[in-house]
């Protein structure tokens, strides 16, 4: 998911009542909900890198206990800050626990893994043990729905609480735990919903498909529950169908949505043992590995796309793009003697 639905979800889960047993309960929560996206740092050392390392260690479930203990260090240091700044700090509403505050930013790291696993890009919480990406698939990297109502968990009770004191009613010191808990309880709702009708747009695309598939997989469009982009992968090609679930229909066209497995040449093959190459396979599910292009002086290009993001929605262009750049498209410059020139990753030159 993006960086603000990770802080309002730590946020929201502080706001359950997590935040009644533990003073800065709120404060960790939100930074640690965000916490593991700390792998973008690796971006400094190129598009391939940090293509690499992006939902490496820190979304994993034996990097976040390194993670809870470096935020709660950070919060202590403030602590002792404010304490010792003048000696007059307003006490917090909470009593300070430690154990407590470290246990709270678990619940928050481990919520951004299942935020992220939910869309299709993937995360892999058990490496390095087991290498495995696991994608649920069930929203977009950026969900409305969601985000709406953990944003109304968080204001509803600030207004609400201005309308109380205007009438006089005395102010509680622990606001909005009821929102919190519908908010959760309606994201949870909507995963259900969604999982329900992944499998639903699924079953529409292998029953218009007509012969067996090697895998089906469905990525989301946001906010339209019913509405699905199916990849159909068989021996020689992959199918694509836009489904709506809801009218029962799963519309593709033979000639437009019908991508063949590109051929196997000598550039290809190098790009493939290239570092963008050894690095874009191994996440990619559905990986078109081509050689779009070669220069007079031999030079071949080869583009490296993964069919998961080659579809449109109103905040992405992938297919009106897709012998262009969709997202998350890399490219391998190989010279004539099978050498590695130069490597690129969304638009980015790995120096």
């Amino acid at each position: 998911m993006e960086p603000v639905t990770h802080f309002l979800t730590g946020a929201v889960l502080s706001r359950t009542g997590l935040n009644r047993h533990a003073a800065y309960a709120t404060l960790a929560m939100t930074l640690a909900a965000e916490a593991p996206d700390i792998d973008i740092l690796w971006g400094f050392g190129g598009p391939v890198v940090g293509f690499e390392h992006h939902r490496g260690i820190t979304h994993t479930f034996l990097g976040i206990p390194f993670e809870a203990a470096i935020i709660v260090g950070g919060v202590w240091l403030f602590h002792r800050w404010r304490v010792s700044r003048d000696g007059r700090a307003r006490p917090p509403l909470a009593p300070v626990r430690w154990v407590l505050l470290y246990l709270f930013c678990l619940i928050s790291l481990l919520s951004h893994i299942l935020l992220d696993w939910t869309n299709d890009y993937g995360v892999r919480p058990f490496f390095p043990f087991n290498p495995r990406w696991y994608a649920g698939s069930i929203v977009f990297i950026f969900e409305p729905v969601m985000f709406l109502a953990l944003l109304l968990a968080l204001v509803a009770p600030f207004f609400f609480g201005l309308i109380n004191s205007e009438v006089g009613v005395r102010k509680e010191r622990f606001r909005g735990r009821g929102w919190a808990i519908f908010a959760l309880a309606a994201i949870v709702a909507l995963w259900t919903w969604r999982w329900v009708e992944r499998d639903n747009a699924l079953t529409l695309a292998k029953i218009e498909l007509g012969e067996p598939a090697l895998r089906l997989f469905a990525d989301p469009y946001p906010t339209d529950p019913y509405k699905w982009n199916v990849i159909a992968e068989t021996p020689g090609a992959y199918r694509i169908f836009t489904v709506n679930a809801l009218r029962g229909e799963a519309v593709s066209s033979p000639e437009r949505d019908t991508i063949f497995k590109p051929p196997t040449t000598l550039a290809t093959l190098a790009a493939k043992r290239s570092f963008l190459g050894r690095v874009y396979l191994d996440w990619s599910m559905f990986p078109i590995v081509e050689q779009t292009g070669t220069d007079p002086d031999g030079y071949a290009t080869v583009t490296f796309r993964d069919l998961r993001f080659m579809y449109d929605t109103f905040l992405t262009r992938g297919r009106d793009n897709m012998r262009d750049r969709p997202p998350l498209t890399g490219t391998v410059t190989v010279s004539p003697d099978r050498k590695i020139v130069e490597m690129e990753m969304s638009g980015r030159v790995q120096k």
